[in-house]
């Protein structure tokens, strides 16, 4: 047998490197001496402990008794299924005190120096799972004297009864100390955006540290002003009647920049004392609410966040050595967030650095979010949350641009604007040929005014109406395409708004995290709760983590391939309103001609979406592709590096590469590299290993960007309204009628209303007119008065046309279209016909008329509950003014409406 070189042998791993690990943990080494007592041996990790299956690595012990055993191999194996062979060895320790189903030590590790598993053999169900460092010893003693069991008991025992959780949010609570029964580790919770996922987890950690089955709680956000938000909610929950959480448990968090918080707010939250983290304990119990930035500082360093988001990294944060025990729950919030690569590292880094149950809280499952948290304990989704009443859905306008659709073509001869991008310097300029620019490249390279002139003109005659409908603005919200210095589109769309909408410049603003924003987060706030701005710009802001109950219009400017982003966009406007209840919906503008919604309506529940930005440098390319390692694909990944360096390379770039590749035609080098390196592997790779050839693919100049404003283009743009149903289809207006008509025709017998409006006209009166609209919204098409009033509206060119005539023409096309107004009016000369009345009988039946015109229907008890009857007397008053004649007059007007 060959013998083990030094790099790999199982004593270099020991020495060199688990004995490193477990010092580090707090553990000293110690040979094994069968005739010393294991007092002797007080946090010792003691080598080579005999047992009756062979000696085990290290036996780890505490309190004179072994609680741990670690299980080392060389540096080339994985330990993962070396567990076994600690499980051998922990059933062969019989003189050990505990009993866990035979096993006699209950603390299983095995490594190889580098990775780490560990298995708590207590529980049958207990999962082996891979761990960041070792467990300190007052770690294990404090695991050893845990009770998950009794715990979880007593869980499942307390009622979950808070006056303001909603049955979903039960439902939620349930399925995750299901899962924590059952010894899940990991696991994803999906609530649609609205649906009250921090108030559902705040419940659920004041359960978990009531129970003891948590005690020191982690809540991590990606934003400091969403650590903020969350660091209210939980001293603002009312965890027992008169008693706030904070008054209960500890709340911690970091510090706080001014505008996290309100003017108005004089909350000033407490910063976690370093001892907490540094030296956990089992009398602790907190929730610590902190960014995902500042505790990967806290546990790499500030290396290890460098290029990942563009929040302002803590000025206080530094590096500290946290164990892996210091929180036994990790919560996860808006875990779908890390678009690149580098910064999904960081989320599982940071994650996988806790010993802990782990919690991720999203309402987009993304594929890196379910590859981590591995089952999805609950989910209650947004076609859900709105059937049950709780979000709003949407309509949608289709806006169609001919430039966004087909890009812009100018002519030879036409007089441009020209702006270099990084002075801002405009110059006109005639151009000498003709242009052509991309729909994909519209306010990238180009911009035309006209368009975005004309796009905002539309969505004016829209918030006009909604206007006078319901005696309102809409507050509206419109996602530009980017916010960059000198060629901004949100900047052209505010000053455009500003002059189309007329209402002044704090009407309009912009909201987005460029410098030239004055404090955004207070500018969020007075979006939220104030009537101005009616009309926010933003790029992607306010995409995510942004509560605004009151929006009702949402325009998409800005072309989105991100399901999870598109999908927290459109979540900014699924709240229920607060200062206007009598929000039903809100509106989708897709400025796309609707290609926007088709290309998501398509997309999978959970789509997997590459990283935008590369995580490996373009040396550790080269380097791959030196070692040998997967060498073909590192080729081709190099090849297209090159491929993009020759699309953005200056002429002066050109001619700094000529001194090291032909003529520095770099696009002629990628194309040919695959050949070459296979017929000169050495010599191609000499000059790709060069370092300054290396720093010269980094640092090379780029070219010159050019931006276009084409003042000639001349854009048409038009729009069409569609109503989405609880399908998820959407419907024109004609498309939308028709479908209707055919409810209409074969329902009469399932919705007793129709058939009452259809044939029975004397038995019309409220209920009928309630079940009419409950059943019909209920449709898969949603069926809403509104809805139907607007496509009749723009089929027929009726406003105001009122259900039952809407009812009355989709069986019968002869039949005409009536307002309420004109129903009433027509039921009243039926009813009035030949009779005649008091001047105190007239008053009264001005009343009705005024009531019937609102509901179409008159009941008996509407004159003991509408105010309109109530504050005349009510129903006693008008029963002696008719003389007991009131039933049958009642009668008499419902069926003569109903007619």
């Amino acid at each position: 047998m060959p013998k083990a070189t030094a790099a790999t042998s199982e004593w270099f791993t020991r020495k060199r490197l688990i004995d490193a690990k477990l010092r580090a943990a707090g553990w000293r080494i110690a040979g094994f001496n069968e005739n010393k007592d294991l007092k002797a041996y007080e946090r010792c990790a003691i080598e080579e402990y005999q047992t009756e299956a062979g000696p085990a690595d290290y036996a780890l012990c505490l309190g004179g008794r072994i609680v741990g055993i670690v299980e080392a191999k060389k540096l080339s194996l994985g330990p993962q299924n070396v567990l076994l062979q600690a499980e051998r060895y922990s059933k062969g320790l019989c003189g050990n005190p505990f009993d866990f189903r035979s096993y006699r030590v209950p603390f299983l590790f095995a490594t190889n120096g580098e990775i780490i598993w560990h298995h708590d053999v207590r529980h049958e169900l207990n999962r082996s799972h891979q761990i960041a460092r070792f467990h300190t010893p007052d770690a294990l003693a404090e695991l050893l004297s845990s009770d998950l069991i009794a715990a979880c008991d007593k869980l499942a025992a307390a009622p979950n009864d808070h006056p303001r959780l909603r049955p979903y949010q039960r439902e939620a609570n349930a399925a995750i100390e299901d899962a924590i029964e059952k010894r899940r580790r990991e696991m994803l919770v999906a609530m649609a955006t609205g649906t009250g996922k921090t108030f559902t987890m705040v419940n659920e950690v004041f359960r978990l540290m009531e129970s003891g089955v948590a005690q020191r709680i982690l809540f991590l956000v990606d934003r400091r002003a969403l650590a903020a938000q969350a660091v209210r909610a939980f001293s603002s929950f009312e965890a027992k009647p008169g008693q706030k959480f904070d008054q209960i448990y500890e709340v911690y968090s970091q510090r706080f920049h001014r505008e996290d918080f309100g003017d108005e707010d004089k909350f000033d939250p407490k910063v976690l004392p370093s001892s907490y983290l540094l030296k956990p304990s089992a009398r602790h119990a907190f929730v610590y609410v902190s960014t995902i930035q500042r505790m990967s500082i806290n546990l790499f360093g500030r290396n290890a966040i460098f290029g990942t988001g563009d929040e302002e990294i803590d000025a206080d944060a530094e590096q500290m050595d946290i164990p892996i025990h210091a929180f036994d729950l990790v919560i996860a919030d808006e875990c779908h967030r890390g678009y690149t690569s580098s910064e999904v590292a960081v989320w599982r880094q940071t994650l996988d650095h806790f010993d802990a149950v782990k919690i991720g809280l999203t309402a987009t499952p993304a594929a890196h979010t379910t590859a981590y948290f591995k089952d999805v304990v609950y989910r209650y989704e947004y076609e859900r949350a709105v059937r049950e009443g709780f979000l709003v859905d949407y309509d949608v306008v289709t806006v169609r641009s001919n430039v966004r659709m087909n890009g812009v073509f100018l002519k030879e001869g036409e007089e441009v604007g020209m702006v270099n991008p990084d002075t801002g310097a405009k110059q006109l300029d005639l151009l000498e040929d003709e242009r052509q620019f991309e729909a994909g490249e519209i306010e990238a390279k180009v911009t035309a005014p006209d368009s975005n002139r004309k796009i905002l003109e539309e969505i004016k005659k829209y918030a006009l109406e909604h206007e006078g409908r319901y005696g309102r603005f809409p507050k509206t919200l419109i996602f530009a395409a980017n916010d960059l210095p000198h060629t901004s589109h949100a900047d052209q769309l505010v000053d455009l708004a500003r002059d189309i909408f007329g209402r002044g410049d704090s009407f309009v603003q912009k909201i987005t995290g460029s410098p030239t924003v004055d404090r955004p987060l207070q500018r969020i706030r007075e979006f939220r709760n104030r009537p101005q701005p009616g009309l926010v710009v933003t790029v992607d802001m306010l995409s995510t983590g942004v509560d605004i109950p009151d929006l009702e219009f949402i325009v998409f400017l800005r072309p989105v391939k991100s399901r999870i982003l598109f999908e927290q966009m459109l979540g900014r406007g699924t709240r229920k309103g607060e200062q206007f209840p009598d929000k039903s919906h809100f509106v989708v503008f897709d400025c796309f001609d609707g290609t926007l919604l088709e290309y998501f309506r398509k997309a999978t529940a959970i789509t997997a979406e590459p990283p935008r930005r590369e995580t490996r440098t373009i040396e550790e390319i080269i380097d791959a592709v030196w070692q040998n390692r997967d060498r073909d694909y590192n080729i081709r990944c190099l090849v297209k590096r090159l491929q993009r360096v020759d699309k953005e390379m200056s002429g002066e770039a050109r001619d700094m590469f000529a001194a090291y590749i032909p003529d520095g035609d770099m696009g002629h080098y990628a194309a040919n590299l695959t050949g070459a390196l296979k017929r000169n592997f050495t010599g191609v790779m000499k000059t790709l290993r060069n370092p300054d050839f290396q720093r010269l693919l980094v640092e090379y100049p780029r070219r010159a960007r050019t931006f276009v404003i084409a003042y000639p283009t001349q854009d048409v743009v038009s729009s069409e309204w569609r109503v989405r149903g609880l399908d998820g289809k959407e419907y024109k207006p004609d498309d939308y009628l028709t479908a209707f008509a055919r409810v209409v025709r074969e329902n009469p017998a399932h919705i007793e209303a129709i058939g009452i409006l259809l044939g029975r006209p004397k038995d019309w009166g409220t209920n009928a007119l309630a079940e009419l609209r409950e059943k019909l919204a209920r449709t898969p098409q949603r069926f809403t008065p509104e809805n139907l009033e607007r496509a009749h509206e723009i089929r027929y060119q009726k406003a105001l046309v009122d259900i039952i005539s809407m009812v009355k023409h989709a069986a019968d096309k002869e039949q005409p279209l009536y307002t309420a107004e004109e129903r009433v009016e027509r039921a009243f000369r039926t009813v009035t016909a030949g009779r005649t009345f008091t001047p105190e009988q007239q008053q009264w039946l001005d009343r009705i008329r005024e009531h019937l015109r609102a509901n179409l229907s008159l009941d008996q008890e509407d004159f003991y509950t509408m105010p309109i009857f109530t504050r005349y007397g009510g129903w006693s008053k008008v029963y002696s003014v008719f003389k007991g004649e009131l039933p049958e007059l009642i009668n008499q007007f419902n069926q003569a409406i109903a007619a």
